[in-house]
This record gives structure tokens, C-alpha cells and sequence, in this order.
């Protein structure tokens, strides 16, 4: 589709230069003589772009830019001006401009901008649609934060949204990394909703001596440093959830108190005389065996059975291996609009690696490998060279500079070509437009050299 750009300069040269230019170059281009012309022009059309000149009579550029973010619209507004300094460009672009040019400027200048700018906003778009469609993925597939089409992972998301409206106790098990808080949020946004409070703690990130004053609270004068009053974590999440994750951590003394707190429903502050009242859902977390835990004395079989209401146990991304592409598809998405890189693909070379590793690390790890990927990648496709060499990728596949055995650059070239040629073949499993788009050869090109070296 043609570009449309409105240009806003009080200067009728410049207008008219800018008209022409960008005209030949492709685009639809309107002109205003200042700022007020300019909103009126917006109100009427819709616009990609805005070259809006800084100083200019009637409504200046920055409150042109003030009125036009105001109005919520979408067009990308690009600054210029001759009198121009570091701070007011600065300033402009915390105003919300994408950019800005001094003047006078070369057409390249001015191009090589809005190249930048549709680049920026192909990227916004394509990240828009991925977005859609994941949130379009059937709900039977989704719970909360969690994406799986597996039999184990659809009957874990129906367990957690049938638990979440009701107020009981639930035990989430799992390996580290499974995604245990996860399931815990999904379950509060099921049940409670997004105004109740949700607070998690990491029972073994608090030292002993401050778990007491941190699960409960405290009353100004209680120890030395208690200078005022301070709730505690129950009373935080009072009429939420708390999510008292690693649970297999308490030390026995704070299970003692855990379990008072579970049956009666009160708290009491450290060097408070009276209790307090409060209504919180409890869920606990743990990658720990606690039966096991039990038999050595380590934690409290009352407890445990007062947790142990439900229990929803996660299993390792090993165990349910077929989720991996969605998975794949939903990780992508997220990191790639947070690190602006623009929606990539995975080569099926590298979603067999994906697929045939066994994850000890699981949904975590996989994140961690995917976001590595996505930095490296230098086309709009994840290959195997981005993958971490643990998952089984060859050593000689990352190095193009290997010995080729030869002096000879003519044969060299071919020896390059063909295993180049190979690779991008192999990677993108066997098509051949993709290849060609690896390789940045047309497709009848490539036809020709997978001819000519009969591959």
C-alpha cells in the first residue's frame, strides 16, 4: 500500500521541496503551512508518517506534537529544524517524536529515517498480529500464563480453573522451572480477579531470623530497629492470595506458626498483644519430595495434609515433549516485542534439536535458549548455529571458515557454495524459498546452483 506523509513547515520552499521528493520516492503526499493546518489535515486523513518542522507561526511543532498525542494518533511524527539543539531533540522524543533531523539535511538523510520508521512499524504490526493470535489460542490451551495442547497439561489448566472459585488450600508440585507461579497466578486471576491482592515470597530467599517478622509482622519497639508499625506478608495479601513458594524451606518453629495461622485464621505481629483477623487464600509451591521431607523429621505432617487440600503436580517439559512448538511460538512472541526484534521463525533443523532435548531446566530453560536465539539470529529465522551447543549442535556447523583442503579459490568458492547451500537447505528442511531468502539469492538462482551441483 502507498505511504501517506503529511509535511509541516511554515517555509513554502521547503514544502514544496519535500512534496516532490518524497513523491518521486513513492509516497502521497500532503503540506500545511503550520501546526493548526496540520490537525486540521489530521483530522480528516489518515497518515503513516509526520514531518513537522519545530518553529513555525499560529502552533508550533512541539505543541502540534502535544495536541496530536493528545488525540491518540496513530501516525509516526518525525521533528525538523535549523535551530535545533541535543536537549531539544531529546526533549521532542520523550514528547513521543520517533526522531529527529536538523536542518538543512540531503534527502538520504531524511529517507534513511523513514526507512527506520516503517522498519519500527512492520515490526510493531507483526508483533500486534502474533499477539492476536495467541490470545485467540482456544482457552483449552491456555490457563493464565501457560500455553500446552498436551493431554497432561489440559487436564492440569481444567483442575487449576475448577479449583480457582472456590477458597481451598492448594499444593502446586513440580520441578524448578516448570512454571509452579504461574499456575499459582492463573488460579488468583481465575478466582479472585485482578483487584485482590496476589503476593508471593520464596521461603528460602528470607533469613531465618526475619522470617517471623516478614510472614507476620510487626509493632514499633518489638526489636531493636522496629521504629513503627509494619504488616506482614498475610496481612498484605489480606482478602488475596499468598503464594508461599518453596514451602519445603520453613524452618520447623515458622511451620508451628504457619499452621495456627491456617486453622484460625489470624495473625499477631512480633511484640503485638492482640491478634488480627484476616482472609487469605493460601497456595504453596514446591520442587521438593515432602513426604520424604516428613520422614526425616524436616517438616510437619499436619501441616503438610492442612496444605495439601488439592494437589497439582506440573510435570518436567521432558514428559510432555509434543508441547514444545506452541510453546515455542508463545516465547517467541513475548520476547520479540520486548527486545524489538520483529516475529521470527524457527528453521525445522532447529525444532528437531528443540524437540529432541530433555530440558532438566524445562519451560525456563527453554526461554533462556529461545531469547539467546533471537539475539543472535541475524535473519528473520531462528537456525541451529543460534541454538547452545548442549542441545547437540555440531561444531562444525558454526564455523564457515573450516578447513576446505584447498589452495584454489575457484575451487574453494564451490566447496563454499555447496556447503552454504546445504546448510540453508538444511535448515529451513528442504524449502527452497526460505533457503533462497538465507542464502539472499533470487529463487530461480538458487534453482539453477542445486542444478548445477545436482543436490
Amino acid at each position: 500500500m502507498v505511504k501517506t506523509i503529511l509535511v509541516i513547515d511554515d517555509e513554502a520552499n521547503m514544502r514544496h521541496m519535500l512534496s516532490a521528493l518524497l513523491t518521486k520516492q513513492g509516497y502521497r503526499v500532503d503540506v500545511a503551512a503550520n501546526g493548526a493546518e496540520g490537525l486540521d489535515w489530521i483530522s480528516r486523513s489518515a497518515y503513516d508518517f509526520v514531518l513537522c518542522d519545530l518553529r513555525m507561526p499560529v502552533m508550533d511543532g512541539m505543541t502540534f506534537l502535544e495536541r496530536v498525542q493528545n488525540k491518540g494518533c496513530a501516525a509516526t511524527v518525525i521533528m525538523m529544524s535549523a535551530y535545533g539543539t541535543i536537549d531539544q531533540a531529546i526533549e521532542t522524543v520523550k514528547q513521543g517524536a520517533y526522531d529527529y533531523i536538523s536542518k538543512p539535511f540531503k534527502l538520504e538523510e531524511i529517507l534513511l529515517v523513514l526507512r527506520k520508521a516503517e522498519e519500527r512499524e512492520r515490526l510493531r504490526r507483526e508483533n500486534r498480529e502474533l499477539k492476536a493470535h495467541i490470545d485467540a489460542i482456544d482457552g483449552q490451551r491456555a490457563f493464565g500464563g501457560m500455553v500446552g495442547k498436551s493431554k497432561a497439561m489440559q487436564e492440569i489448566f481444567q483442575l487449576a480453573d475448577k479449583v480457582a472459585r472456590y477458597s481451598t488450600t492448594v499444593l502446586i508440585t513440580g520441578e524448578s522451572g516448570t512454571g509452579k507461579e504461574l499456575v499459582a497466578r492463573g488460579i488468583h486471576a481465575a478466582g479472585k480477579g485482578g483487584e485482590a491482592p496476589f503476593v508471593a515470597v520464596n521461603c528460602g530467599s528470607i533469613p531465618e531470623q526475619l522470617l517471623e517478622s516478614e510472614f507476620f509482622g510487626y509493632v514499633k519497639g518489638a526489636f531493636t530497629g522496629a521504629d513503627r508499625d509494619k504488616k506482614g506478608l498475610f496481612e498484605e495479601a489480606d482478602q488475596g492470595t499468598l503464594l508461599l513458594d518453596e514451602i519445603g524451606e520453613l524452618p520447623l518453629d515458622l511451620q508451628v506458626k504457619l499452621l495456627r495461622v491456617l486453622h484460625e485464621g489470624e495473625v499477631r505481629r512480633v511484640g503485638a498483644v492482640k491478634s488480627r483477623k484476616v482472609e487469605v487464600r493460601v497456595l504453596a509451591a514446591t520442587n521438593k519430595d515432602l513426604p520424604d521431607l516428613i520422614a526425616r523429621g524436616l517438616f510437619r505432617e499436619d501441616l503438610f495434609y492442612r496444605l495439601n487440600v488439592l494437589n497439582i503436580h506440573i510435570p518436567p517439559l521432558r514428559q510432555h515433549k509434543e508441547d514444545i512448538p506452541l510453546l515455542c511460538r508463545f516465547v517467541l512472541h513475548k520476547c520479540a516485542a520486548r527486545l524489538e526484534v520483529g516475529i521470527q521463525d524457527i528453521a525445522p533443523a532447529a525444532m528437531e534439536l528443540l524437540m529432541r532435548y530433555d530440558w532438566p531446566g524445562n519451560v525456563r530453560e527453554l526461554e533462556n535458549v529461545l531469547e539467546r536465539a533471537l539475539i543472535l539470529a541475524d535473519k528473520n529465522i531462528v537456525l541451529p548455529e543460534h541454538l547452545p551447543e548442549q542441545l547437540g549442535v555440531k561444531g562444525e556447523r558454526r564455523r564457515i571458515d573450516d578447513l576446505l583442503g584447498t589452495y584454489s579459490l575457484k575451487e574453494a568458492k564451490v566447496i563454499m557454495e555447496k556447503r552454504l547451500i546445504g546448510r540453508a537447505m538444511e535448515a529451513t528442511g528442504g524449502n527452497k524459498s526460505k533457503a533462497a531468502q538465507l542464502l539472499e539469492l533470487s529463487y530461480p538462482a538458487l534453482l539453477a546452483k542445486l542444478k548445477e551441483y545436482e543436490w
